[in-house]
C-alpha cells in the first residue's frame, strides 16, 4: 500500500479541467485498498475515486472513510462508479467543496450532515436508488446543477423552491406522478428533464419558468414519455410562453363553465322559489 509520500508524488496541477488546482487520482487496487495515506494530503483540492472503465468491475470503493472529512482545501470530490451505500457525515466537513459525482452507486439517502454544504454548485447522483430527492438539498441554495436521473423517485419535496439558484435539474426516468407547485418558483430553471416519469399535468403557474429553454432546446429527455394530457406534449415543446397561453386558456374556459353552472343553480333556485310562492298562494 502507498504511503503519503508516494501518493504526493502523484499529485497533479495540469489537468486543464481544473485550472492548476493539485488533483490526485487514485487507481486500481489502489482504489479498492484505500490508503490512510490519501487523507493526509490536506492540499489536494481535487480528489478522484472514481473506478477506470476498464477496471470498474474489479476495483471499487464499498465505503467512504470516515477521514474523508480532513481534506478541507477540496473543491471536487469524484466518488461515481463505484458501491457505494451511504455517504457518511463528515462529508460536511467538507466546506469548500462545490462539485461532487456519487453517480452510478447504491445510495438511498443522504446523512442529515449534508445540508450544511453551503458552497457546493453541482451534483451528480444519478443511477442510485433513491425513493425520494433527499430534502438535505432544499438547505442549500448554492445548487445551480443536480442530476438524479435513474432513481427511483416518487415524490419531490415542496421545499424544493429553496434551491432558488438551481439553472439544471435532471430528473427522467424516475417513478414522478406530478411536480409540486413550489417548482413554479424556480424562475432560475433553464434545462428540467423529467420524461421517462408518469406525469399526466404540469403546474397551473409552469409558464412562470421563463427561462426554460424546451422552446428551443427542446430534447426527448425533457418531457417524453410520460402519459401527458395537460399541457399536450405539442405544446410543452413550443415553451414556456405556449404553456402560459394553454394554461390561461384552460382556466378561462373553467371559470365561464364555473359562472354557466351557477347561472343554472341560480335560475333553479328562483324557479324553486316562485313554485313554492304559488303553492302557498293555492292554498290560501
Amino acid at each position: 500500500m502507498a504511503g503519503t509520500k508516494s501518493y504526493r508524488l502523484r499529485i497533479e496541477v495540469e489537468d486543464p479541467l481544473y485550472h492548476g488546482q493539485k488533483k490526485l487520482k487514485v487507481r486500481g487496487k489502489d482504489l479498492s485498498n484505500l490508503s490512510s495515506a490519501v487523507f493526509s494530503l490536506l492540499e489536494l483540492e481535487v480528489l478522484d475515486l472514481s473506478p477506470e472503465r476498464e477496471a470498474c468491475l474489479d476495483y471499487k470503493l464499498t465505503s467512504i472513510p470516515p477521514d474523508i472529512g480532513r481534506l478541507i482545501n477540496l473543491t471536487t470530490l469524484m466518488l461515481d462508479t463505484n458501491d457505494l451505500t451511504q455517504v457518511p457525515p463528515e462529508i460536511a466537513l467538507l466546506q469548500n467543496l462545490e462539485r461532487m459525482a456519487l453517480s452510478n452507486n447504491r445510495l438511498t439517502s443522504l446523512p442529515h450532515e449534508f445540508k450544511n454544504m453551503k458552497m457546493l454548485r453541482s451534483l451528480h447522483m444519478a443511477n442510485n436508488q433513491f425513493p425520494d430527492l433527499p430534502i438535505q438539498l432544499c438547505h442549500i441554495p448554492t445548487l445551480e446543477f443536480l442530476d438524479m436521473s435513474d432513481n427511483l423517485i416518487k415524490t419531490l419535496p415542496d421545499q424544493i423552491n429553496q434551491m432558488e439558484n438551481l439553472q439544471t435539474l435532471l430528473l427522467f426516468i424516475n417513478h414522478l406522478t406530478k411536480l409540486p407547485d413550489s417548482i413554479c418558483e424556480m424562475t432560475e430553471l433553464r434545462c428540467l428533464w423529467v420524461g421517462n416519469n408518469y406525469i399526466r399535468a404540469l403546474p397551473r403557474n409552469f409558464g412562470r419558468l421563463v427561462n426554460l429553454d424546451w422552446g428551443h432546446r427542446y430534447t426527448s429527455s425533457a418531457l417524453n414519455g410520460n402519459p401527458l394530457i395537460h399541457p399536450p406534449l405539442e405544446i410543452c415543446r413550443m415553451g414556456p410562453q405556449a404553456i402560459e397561453r394553454y394554461m390561461s386558456s384552460i382556466s378561462g374556459e373553467r371559470r365561464e363553465e364555473g359562472a354557466r353552472e351557477e347561472g343554472r343553480r341560480g335560475r333553479g333556485r328562483g324557479e324553486g322559489r316562485k313554485d313554492s310562492r304559488e303553492e302557498v298562494n293555492g292554498r290560501r
